[in-house]
């Protein structure tokens, strides 16, 4: 077998094995925090409308979030996977520079948030939501050395951090009898905050101990050198935090009754933002590899194939569930359930198109090809808005879900599009099939579980879509079994 095979491979491996792990530590916490904690504030701790208004905020905070980042984590993930000996002197300029992007956020966030009208207690809401959008920005650049290091395993560790102390924080809140008033939204989010604050002092200290050298100097010729560099990034992230977030805004500014269609949202988008975990995940750990592949040269298409696969049908089977059983699910999550049932079912497929954006879009960053996706996230920023401003009238929160559906199936189709142009990959006509195949069985077999109860229905689906996608060669036993036997556990460097 070749060199360049065997690199491949082991590459391979080590996403397989880090994803292993990343799922793991994730699956472990942070459904605990999204349907322990965040739903049993919403449904059982705070009103619709006090819900629905954290919601729209929460929302609205993200949409500066840019302001802090400007593309540098994307940026510095991948420059660090390839050139591991700049972080000690990218590191110190780096944090200067997103500190003094935090005071640029906060004047903007809190200014808009002024013309917009919003009244002093949403406006003290905005602020401390404002404070958490820097930490958890300033967690992921500290993350993106982590994970550019090839320190997976770590990252992983890293990756849950912040949620695991939100839960110990939040749970004293909740439960703990230490408040002496009324539990309120606010509460929630200081709980928020102070994990953020130690989560980002501990992994600040870990990234310490692997710089030479640290001081908080203002470079003006560095900084616009990393500006310069991070442009195209930023633009990106830019667009797709606006598609991705408008939704809530819009549903909270258009609409009467905008505080409660945008809870209504929220309840349905909970679950989609509980899987959608899975695929920043993939990106998370894609990117550092894809960027190392295409710098020495192997080929990826194998990779690209594997992670797909490991997304997708399990996105697929988890659609196929709250399609069909989407009233149970929200009744069992909520007291009311409202219109969310009806909700649910769309965000979810959204969720399938969001997965697939997760594997191509990443690899189309790591190659670069940062023009083609921001005139793409521009486009499907567009159809976003302008789908929202036809749907919503009408049909409130379901006709958003319908925009942002719409939006994610033509993003993800324009990106199989440029990766097949740009790497030239084969049309494996057989896989497509195996695929099509796949979907289908699987909702051939829905209505014969259906009838067994959620749990068993989840669980024969979830089965079935596995033996599946073995039995078409979705996913190859033989390249498993190649992957996990290695024992070697170098680096790539």
């Amino acid at each position: 077998m070749s060199y360049i095979c065997l690199k491949s491979i082991f590459v391979q491996r080590k996403f397989v094995v880090n994803l292993a792990l990343l799922l793991l530590l994730n699956f472990l916490i942070k459904p605990f925090w999204i349907f322990g904690i965040d739903r049993t504030v919403q449904n059982e701790l705070v009103s619709s409308a006090d819900y629905g208004t954290y919601f729209a905020l929460f929302n609205f905070a993200m949409l500066f979030n840019i302001l802090l980042d400007l593309g540098i984590s994307s940026f510095n993930n991948k420059t660090i996977a390839q050139n591991s000996q700049l972080l000690s002197k990218y590191f110190s300029g780096i944090v200067v520079f997103k500190l003094l992007l935090a005071i640029l956020y906060f004047v903007i966030t809190l200014v808009v948030g002024a013309i917009i009208g919003y009244g002093e207690l949403r406006f003290q809401l905005l602020l401390f939501l404002s404070i958490n959008q820097f930490l958890i920005s300033f967690i992921q650049y500290l993350r993106s050395n982590v994970a550019g290091l090839q320190l997976f395993a770590l990252d992983s560790l890293f990756s849950v951090l912040d949620k695991t102390l939100m839960l110990v924080f939040c749970s004293i809140l909740i439960w703990g009898n230490f408040l002496s008033t009324e539990f309120t939204i606010m509460h929630f989010v200081y709980g928020q905050t102070l994990a953020y604050v130690i989560a980002s002092v501990l992994i600040f200290s870990f990234v310490l101990t692997k710089v030479n050298g640290f001081k908080l100097t203002f470079n003006k010729l560095f900084l616009l050198s990393i500006l310069k560099r991070t442009a195209p990034f930023a633009l990106l992230v830019l667009t797709m935090t606006f598609y991705y977030r408008v939704d809530a805004i819009m549903l909270d500014s258009m609409l009467i009754d905008g505080e409660y269609q945008a809870s209504v949202y929220a309840q349905a988008y909970r679950l989609m933002d509980a899987a959608n975990q899975i695929g920043v995940l993939f990106a998370g750990l894609l990117l550092p590899l894809f960027a190392f592949m295409i710098k020495k040269k192997q080929p990826l298409n194998k990779l690209v194939r594997l992670s797909f696969s490991l997304i997708f049908v399990p996105a697929i089977v988890l659609a196929i569930i709250c399609w069909s059983s989407s009233t149970q699910i929200m009744s069992l999550l909520y007291i009311n359930v409202n219109a969310s049932d009806q909700v649910l079912p769309i965000l979810m497929f959204c969720f399938v198109a969001i997965a697939s954006t997760y594997i191509f879009g990443t690899l189309l960053t790591a190659n670069n090809n940062l023009k083609q996706l921001n005139v793409l996230a521009l486009a499907g920023l567009i159809i976003n808005v302008v789908l929202n401003l036809i749907f919503i009238p009408s049909f409130k929160a379901y006709g958003s879900a319908v925009a942002s559906l719409i939006t994610q199936v033509f993003v993800v189709i324009i990106q199989l599009i440029l990766v097949k142009k740009i790497f030239s990959f084969p049309v494996n006509i057989k896989f497509v099939l195996a695929l099509i195949a796949v979907v289908g069985m699987l909702l051939l077999a829905n209505p014969f579980v259906k009838d067994l109860g959620l749990i068993y229905q989840a669980v024969a689906l979830a089965l079935l879509g596995f033996v599946l996608s073995f039995s078409f060669k979705i996913i190859s036993i033989k390249s498993i079994k190649s992957l996990l036997i290695k024992r070697n556990e170098r680096s790539f460097e």
